[in-house]
C-alpha cells in the first residue's frame, strides 16, 4: 500500500503489517500533563468549576452556583474520575518488626499480628521473578519452570524456593522479611522447620554504595515542618529585605533591573552570607561589610559563588509528573540520559512536611547530575522550601529547577507554573532568593514561550533570567500554555531566544548559562537537526522518552534503533525489578510498582516499531493504524487495551488481585471496559 493512501497525519506503516488504514484515536496527552498524583491532596483536579451536569435547565442565584462548583469539584476531583489506586494489603498483616526477626516494643497491643506462621499460612504463593534469560518473544513470553523444579514444599506451601528476589540481589538483604512476595529467594529452612532471613554480607556492603538511594528525610524533620518549628534564616532575612524596600512579596510587582539588583547588593549579601553554607556556628558571626568604593558604580549580580553547569552536548530527561519517578529515571539512565530532574513538587506542600512530596527529592546513585523541580507562586512559598532541600539534600543535589511552564489548570489559577512568565518581577524575586538561600546549588527555569497564542514573551524574559537574576541554566519547551500540544513545538522561535540571550550575556561580558530546547524532538535524525538549527546547548525530551526510553541511546549513537520485541520486553523486566527496589517487595510495594509499571505502558505502546514504517523516522505525533507486529510479543506490546497492560505486569508481578484496578490516563487509550477497569 502506497504511502500517500494514508489519511494526513497517520504513521506510513507496510502495507504486510496492516489490519486498517482508519486511524487509532488520539492519545489525550494534555489530560496526562494534567494528571496528577501530589496536587490538592494528591489527586487529579478540574478546577472548571461549570454547574451545568447538575441543575441543567434551572435559574440559579450566584450563591447557588458558587455553592454547587464547589460540591462538584469535590466530587469530580479531576478529569479523570475514578484514578484511585488503593493500597492492596495482606489478607492477615504481619508486624514489620517480627517479619525481619527483632522483638516488637508493643507487645501484645500492637495491632498487627505476631503469629509469623499464621501470616504465612494465609499468604498468596511467592511470585516467580523471571530473569532476562526467561524472556522469548512467543507465547507465554516468560518460560515457565520446568515441573521438576516446580515448589513442592508442604510445610511451607506459600514458599517458591526456587524463586529471586531482585531486592535481595542487589542489596543482599531484604527489608521485608517475611511479607516479601518474593520470600523464597532469601530464606532458608532450620533444623527446626522454622524458615531463617538470609543476609549477603558481601553483597550488602558493595550495595551500600551502589544501590542506596538517598536523601531520605526522617520523620523528626518531616514533625518540625508540620508544626512550624524548621528554621529557615536565609529566606527570612530575604523576605524581610523585600518588605523594607516597600514591596509586597506576595504580589506580582514589575520589578525593574535595579530592583533586582538591589536585592543583591553587598551590604545585603553580607548580611546573610554566613548562612549559606548551613553551618551552625557560622550564622553566629558577624562578617565585616564591604563598603564599595565611591567611584566604582553597581554591577550586575553574575552569581560567582554558584557552580558553573557544564551541560552543553549532554541528554536531559525532562521532570514528569506521575510517570518521571526514580524508577523510569533509573531506566533512562541505562539507555543514556546524563541528566535526570524530579518529578514538579509543589513548595507549599514541602513547607508543610507532606511525607509524599519529600519522596520526590530521593536520587539513586545511576544519577550523574540529579536536580528536582519546585512549583509555587510567590517567593515566601519558593525561597524558604529551597532552602529546606538545600539542606537535607546537601551534597546529593545538582541543582533545582524553577517550574514556569506547567499549563494546567490548578496550577496557574494559583499563580505558579505558566503564570509567573506574565510575572517578570514576581519571578526575579523568587529566583534572586532561591540562589541565596540554596549557596552553591544552582537555580535553573524550564519556561514556555509565552501564555498565550500569538503573544510569546520568552525572547524578553530569558535574558533577565540568567543576567539579572542570576539563573545557572534555561530550558525553553516551544509553545505557549494555551497551545498544549495541539500543534508542532516553535523551534524557530527557540532559535530567536537563544540568540536574545546570547546578545545579552555578549553585552555584559557574562560567562554564557546553558540553554535547552524541548518539544517533539522523537528520533536522531529530529535531535541533531534542531541541534544544529536552534543553536541550544541541549533539548530536553519528555514524551519520546515516555514512549521510547530508549531515545538517548539512539542520540547517542546517532541512529535508529529497530529494536525487536524481546529486547522491549527486557526493558520492562528492568522496570519491574527497579520498581520493586524502590516501592517495596512486599504486597503493598508490589503493586504500587505494578500501578507505576502500566502507567509507563500506557505510553510504551504508542511506538510503532522503524522495521514497520515506510519512511523514517517515525514521527510523535503521528496517529498509528490498527497494524500487527512481526511476531505476537510485538502485537501485544502495541495494544491500547489497558487490560494488556495488566497482563504484562503479571509476567513479572504474579497475578493482580482481584481488588486492584487500573485506570489509564488517556481514557481515549483503554478500548476495553472502563468499568471492568475502576
Amino acid at each position: 500500500m502506497a504511502t500517500a493512501s494514508f489519511p494526513l497525519g497517520t504513521a506510513p506503516i507496510k502495507s504486510e503489517f496492516l489490519i486498517s488504514i482508519v486511524p487509532r484515536d488520539v492519545p489525550d496527552d494534555d489530560a496526562a500533563e494534567g494528571s496528577t498524583n501530589h496536587i490538592n491532596g494528591r489527586q487529579n483536579e478540574n478546577s472548571n468549576g461549570s454547574a451545568q451536569d447538575a441543575e441543567e435547565g434551572k435559574k440559579l442565584s450566584g450563591a447557588q452556583r458558587r455553592k454547587l462548583s464547589k460540591e462538584e469539584r469535590k466530587a469530580k476531583r479531576g478529569a479523570n474520575k475514578g484514578r484511585r489506586f488503593q493500597k492492596v494489603r495482606d489478607e492477615v498483616e504481619l508486624c514489620w518488626k517480627i517479619a525481619n526477626g527483632k522483638t516488637c516494643e508493643f507487645g501484645s497491643e500492637c495491632r498487627f499480628t505476631h503469629d509469623a506462621s499464621a501470616y504465612l499460612a494465609a499468604k498468596p504463593r511467592d511470585v516467580r521473578f523471571p530473569s532476562a534469560s526467561d524472556l522469548i518473544n512467543e507465547p507465554p513470553f516468560v518460560q515457565s519452570p520446568s515441573p521438576d523444579v516446580e515448589m513442592a514444599d508442604a510445610k511451607h506451601p506459600s514458599v517458591d524456593f526456587k524463586t529471586s528476589c531482585p531486592v535481595f540481589e542487589k542489596t543482599g538483604e531484604c527489608k521485608h522479611g517475611l511479607k516479601c512476595r518474593f520470600l523464597g529467594g532469601h530464606v532458608r529452612e532450620g533444623e527446626d522447620g522454622i524458615l531463617e532471613l538470609v543476609v549477603d554480607e558481601e553483597k550488602k556492603g558493595r550495595a551500600a554504595v551502589a544501590e542506596a538511594e538517598v536523601n531520605f528525610i526522617d520523620a523528626n524533620t518531616l514533625k518540625m515542618l508540620r508544626t512550624k518549628k524548621y528554621l529557615h534564616p536565609v529566606s527570612d532575612a530575604y523576605l524581610k529585605e523585600l518588605q523594607a524596600k516597600g514591596g509586597d512579596e506576595g504580589k506580582d510587582t514589575k520589578a525593574s533591573k535595579t530592583d533586582a539588583q538591589l536585592a543583591l547588593e553587598p551590604d545585603a549579601e553580607a548580611s546573610i552570607a554566613p548562612q549559606l553554607a548551613f553551618d551552625a556556628e557560622a550564622k553566629q558571626e558577624t562578617p565585616q561589610e564591604e563598603t564599595p568604593q565611591e567611584d566604582t558604580p553597581d554591577v550586575p549580580f553574575r552569581a560567582i559563588e554558584k557552580k558553573r553547569l557544564h551541560w552543553s552536548g549532554k541528554t536531559y530527561l525532562a521532570p514528569l509528573t506521575t510517570v518521571g519517578n526514580l524508577p523510569f529515571r533509573r531506566l533512562c539512565v541505562d539507555y543514556g540520559a546524563d541528566i535526570t530532574c524530579g518529578e514538579m513538587g509543589l513548595a507549599m506542600s514541602f513547607l508543610q512536611g507532606s511525607k509524599e512530596e519529600w519522596s520526590l527529592v530521593r536520587r539513586h546513585p545511576s544519577e550523574s547530575i540529579f536536580g528536582m523541580q519546585l512549583a509555587g507562586s510567590k517567593p515566601s512559598l519558593l525561597v524558604p522550601a529551597a532552602e529546606i532541600i538545600g539542606r537535607e539534600c546537601a551534597g546529593n543535589l545538582d541543582f533545582v529547577d524553577v517550574n514556569c511552564g506547567c499549563p494546567i489548570d490548578l496550577v496557574y489559577r494559583t499563580g505558579s507554573g505558566s503564570a509567573l512568565l506574565d510575572a517578570a518581577g514576581k519571578l526575579g524575586k523568587i529566583v534572586v532568593g532561591m540562589n541565596k538561600a540554596l549557596g552553591d546549588i544552582p537555580v535553573t527555569v524550564k519556561l514556555r514561550t509565552g501564555v498565550k497564542d500569538g503573544r510569546n514573551t520568552a525572547h524578553k524574559l530569558m535574558p533577565r533570567l540568567g543576567s539579572e537574576f542570576g539563573a545557572s541554566a534555561l530550558t525553553l519547551h516551544g509553545r505557549t500554555r494555551q497551545q498544549r500540544y495541539t500543534k508542532l513545538a516553535d523551534w524557530d522561535y527557540i532559535k530567536l531566544c537563544v540568540d536574545a540571550v546570547r546578545a545579552r550575556e555578549a553585552e555584559e561580558d557574562l560567562p554564557p548559562v546553558p540553554i535547552f530546547g524541548g518539544g517533539d524532538c522523537f528520533s536522531s535524525e529530529d535531535y541533531w537537526r534542531r541541534m544544529e538549527s536552534s543553536a541550544v546547548d541541549g533539548i530536553m525530551i519528555g514524551r519520546g522518552a515516555l514512549i521510547k526510553p530508549w531515545i538517548f541511546t539512539e542520540i547517542k549513537e546517532r541512529s535508529e534503533w529497530d529494536i525487536s520485541s524481546r529486547e522491549r520486553l527486557e526493558l520492562i523486566r528492568k522496570y519491574a525489578e527497579y520498581g520493586l527496589n524502590h516501592f517495596g517487595s512486599d504486597t503493598a510495594g508490589v503493586n504500587t510498582t505494578r500501578r507505576y509499571l502500566c502507567e509507563a505502558l500506557s505510553f510504551q505502546y504508542r511506538y510503532i516499531p522503524i522495521g514497520l514504517l515506510e519512511t523514517l523516522p517515525g514521527r510523535i505525533n503521528d496517529r498509528a493504524p490498527a497494524f500487527r507486529g512481526r511476531d505476537e510479543l510485538e502485537t501485544l506490546l502495541a495494544s491500547a487495551d489497558s487490560r494488556d497492560w495488566v497482563r504484562v505486569s503479571e509476567m513479572f508481578l504474579g497475578p493482580a488481585p482481584e481488588s486492584w484496578t487500573f485506570t489509564p490516563k488517556h481514557k481515549s487509550n483503554a478500548y476495553g471496559s472502563e468499568e471492568s477497569q475502576g
